[in-house]
């Protein structure tokens, strides 16, 4: 039975309620305490604290440079979008002044198109206008001839036998279609 005493108490006799709360141990769990302290003070200080602070400068360093690019990226956009706008207006105006050349080079060809098509209308009304002359010329000379030939029939006709006297109806012809 004394194994088993030995094995249930390790050996040590048997203390009433929990070991930490025991005054006796104090003293060495204070020692620990201290040690463990002491222990997790330089590792935090000398290992996790530099890593940590080393990370958080690398972080902040980023994001500066983060910031900084971005800054720089916003003032190109602002540059690219005003020389844009410029290259913009300047296409703008060009093709208003490219415009306003095709106008100015159609009415030209139309100026000298519509001077073609009044001399062409001109050369043609005055052939028209010399047609009429002839046909008018013609018509009257035709009825001055009818008119003398009626009045030299009439006149034949009145007076059977009568010599009829073609100038004397040349002249009265003559001087009715003068007016």
């Amino acid at each position: 039975m004394a194994d088993e005493a030995e094995i249930a108490g390790h050996g040590a006799p048997e203390a009433s309620g929990m070991p930490q709360l025991d005054i006796g141990t104090f003293d060495n769990q204070i020692f620990w305490l201290v040690l463990t302290l002491v222990a997790i003070y330089f590792v935090l200080a000398k290992i996790a604290l530099p890593r940590i602070s080393a990370v958080l400068a690398e972080r902040q360093g980023t994001l500066t440079n983060d910031l900084a690019a971005a800054e720089d990226l916003k003032r190109q956009a602002t540059e690219a979008e005003e020389s844009y706008n410029a290259a913009l207006a300047n296409a703008r105006a060009e093709a208003t002044k490219i415009a306003q050349e095709t106008r100015e080079e159609i009415q030209a060809q139309l100026q000298v198109e519509i001077d073609k098509a009044d001399a062409q209308i001109a050369a043609q009304t005055a052939e028209g206008e010399a047609r009429i002359a002839e046909i008018e010329a013609g018509a009257v000379a035709t009825a001055e001839e009818v008119a003398r030939d009626v009045a030299a029939e009439i006149v034949r006709a009145l007076g059977p036998g009568q010599d009829v006297d073609t100038a004397a109806i040349d002249a009265a012809v003559a001087n009715r279609v003068r007016g």
